[in-house]
């Protein structure tokens, strides 16, 4: 069973002496924070790549916030297509295994429709990605508002459909639901039978439209994840996405009952 910890974004200045930090404490993993937008260069990822490689480390993307690949607006969706296509190039040279992103609105409310055109738009970009042999996985997020694309069963469906990965946000099924069973998500996800599972964790405010705002992890939610991850043996990648994403994934470490290796 191989279990990676570790914050999304860079703790650091750079991406690369974020790495260096990341591993200096003890943590196995860092999500490549592109939700802004893509600044880094292919040079530069090579680099911050050779250098995650050389200690150890589990590097992943997230790719711009900006995209709806279910947008009424064709320009958009070809937008939104760029920008991930950009984020999976960007991974390749980072030596990043997968790219989160957020894929999209409900188009005009229709739920059925809204996944077909998701599906194909996926399924376009594997294309692009197969045809310039970039090394990466396709891994679309579980989202927090009721008003968007991607609940577990939405996520998990896009799964077998269009054979990629996925990301598993814990506090975004539990802002979306108003309920979490950790063993009933991991059991379920483990019928999809991949090899290693992105998730994101995290404290999470929410109402009844879903998701507000990330907090501070819960000492009782690390405990219950932790527990549920080792029961279900279960290769995967934790990236928190508190207000402290080191300090929380150093606290969840404790959780494990064995060490972290490779």
């Amino acid at each position: 069973m191989k279990i990676y910890l570790g914050p999304a974004g860079t703790p650091k200045a750079s991406t690369l002496k974020g790495v260096e930090y990341i591993h200096d404490v003890g943590l196995k993993a860092m999500e490549v924070e592109f939700v802004y937008g893509i600044k880094m260069t292919n040079k530069t990822a090579k680099e911050v790549g050779e250098k995650a490689k050389e200690l150890g480390m589990q590097l992943s993307v997230h790719a711009p916030y900006y995209i709806n690949l279910a947008s009424a607006d064709a320009k958009i969706r070809t937008a939104s297509k760029k920008r991930i296509l950009t984020a999976c190039e960007r991974a390749h040279h980072l030596g990043a295994e997968f790219v989160v992103f957020h894929p999209g609105y409900y188009y005009k409310g229709n739920k059925e429709e809204t996944f077909k055109i998701i599906k194909e738009a996926m399924i376009d970009i594997k294309k692009v990605v197969s045809k310039n042999k970039w090394k990466v996985k396709l891994a679309p997020e579980t989202t927090g508002k009721v008003n968007v694309f991607g609940s577990l069963s939405e996520t998990t469906n896009l799964v077998k459909s269009v054979k990629c990965s996925l990301c598993v946000d814990f506090a975004h099924i539990l802002a979306r639901e108003g309920r979490i069973d950790y063993n009933e998500v991991i059991r379920g996800i483990k019928k999809l039978k991949l090899k290693h599972y992105h998730f994101h964790f995290s404290g999470i405010e929410y109402g009844p439209k879903g998701e507000r705002n990330h907090k501070i992890t819960e000492p009782r939610q690390m405990k219950e994840l932790a527990k549920a991850i080792i029961k279900n043996k279960l290769n995967c990648t934790v990236i928190n996405e508190s207000p402290d994403p080191v300090g929380d994934s150093l606290k969840m470490k404790k959780y494990f009952n064995k060490p972290f290796k490779d």
